[in-house]
Protein backbone atom coordinates (compact mmCIF):
# COMPACT_ATOMS: atom_id res chain seq x y z
CA UNK A 1 0.00 0.00 0.00
CA UNK A 2 2.77 2.38 0.88
CA UNK A 3 4.55 1.50 -2.36
CA UNK A 4 1.41 2.36 -4.37
CA UNK A 5 1.07 5.75 -2.62
CA UNK A 6 4.71 6.52 -3.21
CA UNK A 7 4.37 5.53 -6.86
CA UNK A 8 1.29 7.71 -7.33
CA UNK A 9 3.04 10.67 -5.70
CA UNK A 10 6.07 10.14 -7.92
CA UNK A 11 3.88 10.11 -11.03
CA UNK A 12 2.13 13.32 -9.95
CA UNK A 13 5.45 15.07 -9.22
CA UNK A 14 6.86 13.92 -12.56
CA UNK A 15 3.83 15.19 -14.48
CA UNK A 16 3.99 18.55 -12.72
CA UNK A 17 7.69 18.84 -13.53
CA UNK A 18 7.04 17.95 -17.18
CA UNK A 19 4.25 20.54 -17.32
CA UNK A 20 6.50 23.28 -15.93
CA UNK A 21 9.31 22.27 -18.30
CA UNK A 22 6.91 22.35 -21.27
CA UNK A 23 5.77 25.85 -20.30
CA UNK A 24 9.41 26.95 -20.12
CA UNK A 25 10.18 25.49 -23.55
CA UNK A 26 7.11 27.15 -25.08
CA UNK A 27 8.02 30.51 -23.57
CA UNK A 28 11.64 30.20 -24.64
CA UNK A 29 10.66 29.28 -28.19
CA UNK A 30 8.67 32.49 -28.65
CA UNK A 31 11.70 34.46 -29.72
CA UNK A 32 9.84 37.07 -31.74
CA UNK A 33 6.09 37.61 -32.01
CA UNK A 34 5.27 40.77 -33.93
CA UNK A 35 6.93 43.63 -32.12
CA UNK A 36 7.24 41.76 -28.81
CA UNK A 37 10.11 39.53 -27.75
CA UNK A 38 10.15 36.83 -25.05
CA UNK A 39 13.15 35.08 -23.48
CA UNK A 40 14.21 33.75 -20.09
CA UNK A 41 10.67 34.36 -18.70
CA UNK A 42 10.64 38.06 -19.49
CA UNK A 43 9.09 40.21 -22.21
CA UNK A 44 10.28 43.32 -24.06
CA UNK A 45 8.13 45.49 -26.33
CA UNK A 46 8.71 46.98 -28.79
CA UNK A 47 11.89 45.42 -30.21
CA UNK A 48 12.55 48.20 -32.72
CA UNK A 49 12.80 51.96 -32.18
CA UNK A 50 12.71 54.28 -35.19
CA UNK A 51 13.73 57.84 -34.36
CA UNK A 52 13.35 60.79 -36.76
CA UNK A 53 14.97 63.50 -34.67
CA UNK A 54 16.15 66.71 -36.32
CA UNK A 55 19.71 67.91 -35.56
CA UNK A 56 19.88 69.77 -32.28
CA UNK A 57 16.64 68.22 -31.01
CA UNK A 58 15.69 65.17 -28.95
CA UNK A 59 12.93 62.57 -28.73
CA UNK A 60 11.98 59.96 -26.12
CA UNK A 61 10.47 56.53 -26.74
CA UNK A 62 9.48 53.86 -24.23
CA UNK A 63 10.37 50.17 -23.96
CA UNK A 64 8.28 48.04 -21.59
CA UNK A 65 9.96 45.18 -19.74
CA UNK A 66 7.80 42.59 -17.93
CA UNK A 67 8.92 39.81 -15.60
CA UNK A 68 6.95 36.62 -16.33
CA UNK A 69 8.97 34.53 -13.89
CA UNK A 70 8.22 33.60 -10.29
CA UNK A 71 11.25 35.33 -8.74
CA UNK A 72 12.48 38.90 -8.37
CA UNK A 73 14.96 39.68 -11.17
CA UNK A 74 17.46 42.49 -11.67
CA UNK A 75 17.80 43.78 -15.24
CA UNK A 76 20.40 45.95 -16.91
CA UNK A 77 20.38 47.83 -20.22
CA UNK A 78 23.53 47.82 -22.33
CA UNK A 79 24.36 49.25 -25.76
CA UNK A 80 26.20 47.76 -28.72
CA UNK A 81 27.02 48.74 -32.29
CA UNK A 82 26.44 46.52 -35.29
CA UNK A 83 27.71 46.31 -38.85
CA UNK A 84 25.04 45.17 -41.34
CA UNK A 85 26.09 42.23 -43.54
CA UNK A 86 25.11 41.73 -47.16
CA UNK A 87 23.04 38.67 -46.18
CA UNK A 88 20.96 40.63 -43.65
CA UNK A 89 22.78 39.50 -40.52
CA UNK A 90 24.35 41.85 -37.99
CA UNK A 91 27.94 41.75 -36.75
CA UNK A 92 27.72 42.94 -33.14
CA UNK A 93 30.46 45.34 -32.05
CA UNK A 94 31.32 47.23 -28.84
CA UNK A 95 29.34 50.46 -28.44
CA UNK A 96 30.59 53.66 -30.10
CA UNK A 97 33.17 51.85 -32.26
CA UNK A 98 31.60 52.21 -35.72
CA UNK A 99 31.27 55.24 -37.97
CA UNK A 100 27.46 55.29 -37.95
CA UNK A 101 26.92 54.55 -34.27
CA UNK A 102 23.93 56.01 -32.42
CA UNK A 103 25.13 54.76 -29.04
CA UNK A 104 26.71 58.09 -28.06
CA UNK A 105 23.41 59.91 -28.55
CA UNK A 106 21.23 57.75 -26.27
CA UNK A 107 20.21 58.39 -22.70
CA UNK A 108 18.50 55.45 -20.94
CA UNK A 109 16.48 55.73 -17.75
CA UNK A 110 16.56 53.49 -15.80
CA UNK A 111 19.49 51.40 -17.03
CA UNK A 112 19.46 49.10 -13.97
CA UNK A 113 16.29 47.99 -12.17
CA UNK A 114 14.50 45.19 -10.31
CA UNK A 115 11.14 43.61 -11.13
CA UNK A 116 9.00 41.43 -8.90
CA UNK A 117 7.07 38.56 -10.53
CA UNK A 118 4.36 39.93 -12.82
CA UNK A 119 5.64 43.52 -12.62
CA UNK A 120 6.74 45.64 -15.57
CA UNK A 121 8.99 48.67 -15.99
CA UNK A 122 8.85 51.40 -18.65
CA UNK A 123 12.37 52.22 -19.81
CA UNK A 124 12.76 55.69 -21.33
CA UNK A 125 15.12 55.86 -24.31
CA UNK A 126 16.00 59.41 -25.34
CA UNK A 127 17.78 60.25 -28.58
CA UNK A 128 19.77 63.52 -28.41
CA UNK A 129 21.10 64.46 -31.86
CA UNK A 130 24.00 66.91 -32.25
CA UNK A 131 23.31 70.08 -34.21
CA UNK A 132 25.15 69.11 -37.40
CA UNK A 133 24.23 65.43 -37.78
CA UNK A 134 21.81 64.74 -40.64
CA UNK A 135 22.87 61.21 -41.60
CA UNK A 136 21.36 57.85 -40.65
CA UNK A 137 22.82 56.07 -37.61
CA UNK A 138 21.95 52.91 -35.71
CA UNK A 139 22.85 50.63 -32.78
CA UNK A 140 21.51 47.81 -30.59
CA UNK A 141 20.07 48.08 -27.10
CA UNK A 142 20.03 44.92 -24.97
CA UNK A 143 17.77 44.19 -21.99
CA UNK A 144 19.37 41.44 -19.95
CA UNK A 145 18.64 39.86 -16.55
CA UNK A 146 21.53 39.49 -14.16
CA UNK A 147 22.24 37.50 -11.04
CA UNK A 148 24.69 38.08 -8.24
CA UNK A 149 28.05 36.35 -8.35
CA UNK A 150 30.53 35.49 -5.68
CA UNK A 151 33.80 37.43 -5.74
CA UNK A 152 35.67 34.50 -7.30
CA UNK A 153 33.27 34.15 -10.28
CA UNK A 154 32.98 37.77 -11.35
CA UNK A 155 32.60 38.35 -15.10
CA UNK A 156 35.31 40.92 -15.80
CA UNK A 157 33.58 42.08 -18.99
CA UNK A 158 30.55 43.26 -17.01
CA UNK A 159 32.22 44.43 -13.82
CA UNK A 160 32.02 43.11 -10.30
CA UNK A 161 28.98 41.26 -9.07
CA UNK A 162 26.76 40.45 -12.05
CA UNK A 163 26.46 37.77 -14.72
CA UNK A 164 24.29 37.87 -17.84
CA UNK A 165 21.81 34.97 -18.04
CA UNK A 166 20.03 35.87 -21.32
CA UNK A 167 19.12 38.99 -23.27
CA UNK A 168 16.69 40.53 -25.74
CA UNK A 169 17.94 42.98 -28.38
CA UNK A 170 16.16 46.15 -29.47
CA UNK A 171 17.20 47.67 -32.81
CA UNK A 172 17.59 51.46 -32.76
CA UNK A 173 17.51 53.57 -35.96
CA UNK A 174 17.83 57.35 -36.25
CA UNK A 175 17.40 59.50 -39.37
CA UNK A 176 15.83 62.99 -39.48
CA UNK A 177 12.85 63.58 -41.75
CA UNK A 178 14.80 66.40 -43.38
CA UNK A 179 17.20 63.79 -44.75
CA UNK A 180 15.46 62.79 -48.00
CA UNK A 181 18.43 61.10 -49.66
CA UNK A 182 16.72 57.83 -50.68
CA UNK A 183 18.31 55.90 -53.52
CA UNK A 184 18.11 52.13 -54.10
CA UNK A 185 19.29 50.30 -57.23
CA UNK A 186 19.27 46.68 -58.39
CA UNK A 187 22.83 46.12 -59.55
CA UNK A 188 22.80 42.39 -60.22
CA UNK A 189 20.59 39.36 -60.91
CA UNK A 190 22.05 35.86 -61.20
CA UNK A 191 20.57 32.45 -62.02
CA UNK A 192 21.82 29.94 -59.43
CA UNK A 193 20.21 26.92 -61.10
CA UNK A 194 18.05 24.18 -59.56
CA UNK A 195 18.68 22.71 -56.11
CA UNK A 196 17.95 19.25 -54.71
CA UNK A 197 14.59 20.43 -53.38
CA UNK A 198 13.22 21.18 -56.82
CA UNK A 199 13.58 24.96 -56.56
CA UNK A 200 14.99 27.29 -59.22
CA UNK A 201 17.06 29.86 -57.36
CA UNK A 202 18.13 33.40 -58.16
CA UNK A 203 20.26 35.97 -56.33
CA UNK A 204 19.63 39.70 -56.60
CA UNK A 205 22.09 42.38 -55.47
CA UNK A 206 20.55 45.60 -54.20
CA UNK A 207 22.63 48.69 -53.45
CA UNK A 208 21.56 51.48 -51.14
CA UNK A 209 23.21 54.53 -52.70
CA UNK A 210 21.50 57.08 -50.48
CA UNK A 211 21.82 58.11 -46.85
CA UNK A 212 18.60 56.57 -45.46
CA UNK A 213 17.79 53.15 -44.05
CA UNK A 214 15.30 51.89 -46.62
CA UNK A 215 12.76 49.09 -46.26
CA UNK A 216 12.31 47.30 -49.58
CA UNK A 217 9.84 44.80 -50.99
CA UNK A 218 11.58 42.57 -53.53
CA UNK A 219 9.29 40.93 -56.10
CA UNK A 220 10.17 38.05 -58.42
CA UNK A 221 8.27 38.19 -61.74
CA UNK A 222 8.44 35.39 -64.33
CA UNK A 223 7.20 35.88 -67.92
CA UNK A 224 6.92 33.15 -70.55
CA UNK A 225 8.27 34.81 -73.69
CA UNK A 226 6.32 32.48 -76.04
CA UNK A 227 2.90 32.72 -74.35
CA UNK A 228 3.24 36.13 -72.60
CA UNK A 229 1.94 34.47 -69.46
CA UNK A 230 3.25 36.27 -66.36
CA UNK A 231 3.40 35.27 -62.72
CA UNK A 232 4.41 37.37 -59.73
CA UNK A 233 5.55 35.71 -56.50
CA UNK A 234 5.03 37.02 -52.94
CA UNK A 235 7.58 39.74 -52.08
CA UNK A 236 10.51 39.37 -49.75
CA UNK A 237 10.89 42.31 -47.33
CA UNK A 238 14.42 43.45 -46.55
CA UNK A 239 16.21 46.34 -44.86
CA UNK A 240 18.99 48.16 -46.70
CA UNK A 241 21.56 50.44 -45.09
CA UNK A 242 23.30 53.52 -46.55
CA UNK A 243 26.27 52.91 -48.88
CA UNK A 244 25.93 49.13 -48.49
CA UNK A 245 24.90 46.19 -50.69
CA UNK A 246 22.33 43.57 -49.83
CA UNK A 247 21.93 40.18 -51.50
CA UNK A 248 18.51 38.54 -51.65
CA UNK A 249 17.85 34.89 -52.47
CA UNK A 250 14.65 34.22 -54.42
CA UNK A 251 13.22 30.93 -55.62
CA UNK A 252 10.32 29.36 -57.46
CA UNK A 253 9.14 25.77 -57.98
CA UNK A 254 10.63 24.13 -61.08
CA UNK A 255 7.15 22.91 -62.10
CA UNK A 256 6.29 26.56 -62.79
CA UNK A 257 8.87 26.50 -65.60
CA UNK A 258 7.85 24.28 -68.50
CA UNK A 259 9.99 24.03 -71.63
CA UNK A 260 10.61 27.45 -73.19
CA UNK A 261 12.23 30.83 -72.67
CA UNK A 262 11.48 33.04 -69.70
CA UNK A 263 12.19 36.61 -68.71
CA UNK A 264 13.08 36.64 -65.00
CA UNK A 265 12.70 40.06 -63.41
CA UNK A 266 13.38 41.40 -59.92
CA UNK A 267 11.36 44.49 -58.98
CA UNK A 268 12.20 46.53 -55.88
CA UNK A 269 9.61 48.78 -54.24
CA UNK A 270 11.11 51.05 -51.57
CA UNK A 271 8.26 53.47 -51.06
CA UNK A 272 5.30 55.07 -52.85
CA UNK A 273 7.25 58.27 -53.54
CA UNK A 274 9.96 56.50 -55.52
CA UNK A 275 10.07 54.80 -58.90
CA UNK A 276 10.32 51.03 -58.96
CA UNK A 277 13.79 49.63 -59.57
CA UNK A 278 14.50 46.38 -61.33
CA UNK A 279 16.71 44.06 -63.35
CA UNK A 280 15.97 41.25 -65.81
CA UNK A 281 17.64 38.18 -67.28
CA UNK A 282 16.45 35.61 -69.83
CA UNK A 283 16.73 31.87 -69.20
CA UNK A 284 15.95 28.80 -71.29
CA UNK A 285 14.30 25.69 -69.88
CA UNK A 286 14.74 22.45 -71.84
Amino acid sequence: MHYICLLNNLIIITLLAMNQFSKFLILLSLILIGNISFAQDFEVAPVKLDFHVEPGDNQTKTINVKNHGNQKVTYMVVLADFIPSSDGKRQIMPPSTTRRTAANWLNINPSFFELNPGDQMPVQVTMLVPGDEYGAVWCMLYIQPTREQSSWSVDKALGAGVMVTGRIGVVVHQSPNSNTNHSVKVTGLKDDGTDENGKRNFTATIDNLGDKISMCKVHLVVSNIQTNEEKQYPPVEIETFPKMSRTVELSLPTEDLTTGQYAIAVIVDYGPRFALEGAQIVISVD
